[in-house]
């Protein structure tokens, strides 16, 4: 994982953008929920986004909106590393 930028901005109060490569099989974290809106924005490989009940095919080039409390998690369900830029902020 790489964190790009954390902190505020002269709009938001907390903003962190990262990335984030995972193998095969893989997934960061079982489902969860935080305080913070999200993007995740998909640029290599293939898997599976879950958000509030919905699970979602996605693959290079696919986005993700998750509003904030939300359930939600991603995994590579594919034979090539998926890798996912991340967007989480408070205003």
């Amino acid at each position: 994982m790489r964190i790009y930028f954390e902190g505020s901005t002269n709009q938001i109060r907390s903003m962190t953008a990262g990335s984030l490569k995972l193998k095969p099989g893989m997934t960061p974290h079982a489902p969860h929920e935080h305080p913070e809106e999200e993007f995740m924005v998909v640029t290599e490989g293939s898997g599976e986004i879950f958000v509030d009940g919905k699970t979602t095919a996605v693959a290079a080039g696919s986005m993700m909106y998750c509003a904030a409390n939300k359930l939600h998690g991603i995994k590579n369900t594919g034979k090539t590393p998926l890798l996912f830029y991340f967007y989480k902020w408070k205003a």
